[in-house]
């Protein structure tokens, strides 16, 4: 079965985390799978709506180290890259379903959702920093943005993991539900929203984000640069084989 499992029906695409084996780690192939999913989604009239969900116990632990490790995102038309302009631009809207753990992009993706409801298991973090790493998905602009700087520079600087109430406190999440019933909760409202006007909706979407949307491909750009650039520097290297030797990392003479 696959990694990544697509159905439409009444007008909603759902996008599902399916490796629940791995924590619904993220591949290229996945990546790959995603960005194609939302590509035909933005070019298909019966689509009027895309909700991207896990399960009730995990949303996503981020990229699997060691496909990400092997496959590094390197060029501008890596899977990665295509999936995260692709939900960018993406110009219909864009739910997402979260409980459990939401790492990395887990998380960051989120930013670009026009509604997120979680479960009050969600626990959403941004470990960069602790990867050697900088932020990605143009997340140093949206935090900011949404969580205001301070928050922001908590989030992105300790990278540790904030909680469900939090996220909502702070504008990342809607609604905050019991873990079984968010998936069902989104769905619906996936609903609702594709039997409205889908040209009412696309305007509408594009006077809220159209003042900034290249702002944040340009943010997207850059980090992507800075990622690659640090990925190859020796306190990544440090943190990653760490994690693959199962130890705390050591940056003090970094």
């Amino acid at each position: 079965m696959s990694d990544i499992l697509t159905h439409t029906d009444a007008g909603v695409m759902t996008i599902t985390f399916n490796r629940l084996d791995k924590k619904n780690s993220i591949t290229t192939a996945m990546y790959a799978a995603m960005a194609d999913a939302v590509a035909q989604a933005a070019q298909d009239a019966s689509v009027r709506v895309v909700l991207i969900q896990g399960h009730e116990s995990i949303f996503s632990a981020g990229n699997d180290i060691g496909d990400f490790l092997n496959q590094p995102s390197s060029t501008p038309d890596a899977p990665v890259f295509r999936f995260l302009h692709g939900i960018a631009k993406f110009e219909k809207p864009l739910l997402a379903a979260v409980a459990g753990p939401a790492v990395g992009i887990g998380t960051t993706l989120l930013f670009h959702c026009d509604l997120v409801y979680a479960g009050d298991n969600a626990a959403f973090s941004m470990p960069f920093v602790n990867l050697g790493l900088c932020p990605e998905a143009a997340s140093s602009l949206l935090a900011s943005r949404m969580f205001g700087y301070h928050r922001a520079a908590e989030a992105l600087l300790m990278g540790e993991p904030f909680f469900a109430e939090a996220a909502q406190e702070v504008g990342l999440v809607n609604r905050v539900l019991p873990p079984t019933e968010v998936n069902g909760y989104a769905q619906a409202q996936a609903r609702k929203l594709a039997g409205k006007p889908l040209s009412s909706l696309v305007e509408t979407k594009r006077l809220m984000k159209g003042g900034y949307q290249q702002e944040v491909l340009q943010k997207m750009d850059e980090e992507a640069q800075s990622f690659g650039r640090m990925l190859r520097e020796p306190a990544a290297k440090e943190a990653f084989g760490a994690f693959m030797e199962k130890r705390k990392p050591d940056f003090s003479k970094l």
